[in-house]
């Protein structure tokens, strides 16, 4: 005849049905729960205050809070990158990047690069006093990228 399954498995026979009635116990208050979570949606239908909320004020909600926000604060620069640097200049650069702080601009030559580059201090306080909520720790601008050659360039 074989031992108990419980020498078997080295286990302690003394806290074996603890253990066993532990886990059924919490089985049965999660049930208990879920029973009355459910009963309490059931009283509350077509209750006031229970109307749906309108997709704007959530997604409002969603987007203020936590993550998004810098998110929110670049689509706004990119969205209106031309009135942050003017016209001529937006034609010719670019947001490409934000990361850790750090805004990077691409241009379209290393002529425009330069450019920008002089405006870096004046692009740093007109973007810090209308998109408050995205930190700004450097800027950063970048030339075309490698590669890069004219149209009439590739003529042959």
């Amino acid at each position: 005849m074989n031992p108990p399954i419980a020498r078997q498995l080295n286990l302690d026979e003394t806290k074996l049905p603890a253990e066993i009635f532990e886990r059924l116990s919490r089985r049965g208050a999660t049930l208990k729960d879920y029973r009355r979570r459910r009963e309490e949606a059931i009283e509350n239908f077509g209750k006031p205050g229970r109307d749906p909320a309108e997709l704007g004020s959530v997604m409002t909600t969603i987007a203020g809070n936590g993550v998004w926000a810098a998110n929110m604060k670049l689509a706004q620069l990119r969205n209106h990158w031309d009135q942050v640097v003017g016209q001529a200049i937006a034609s010719h650069s670019a947001v490409a990047d934000f990361t850790d702080g750090v805004l990077t601009i691409r241009a379209e030559s290393t002529v425009w690069a330069t450019q920008l580059t002089y405006l870096i201090p004046q692009l740093t306080d007109t973007i810090r006093r209308n998109l408050k909520g995205l930190t700004i720790t450097e800027i950063r601008v970048t030339g075309p990228a490698a590669g890069y050659t004219r149209k009439w360039a590739r003529r042959r």
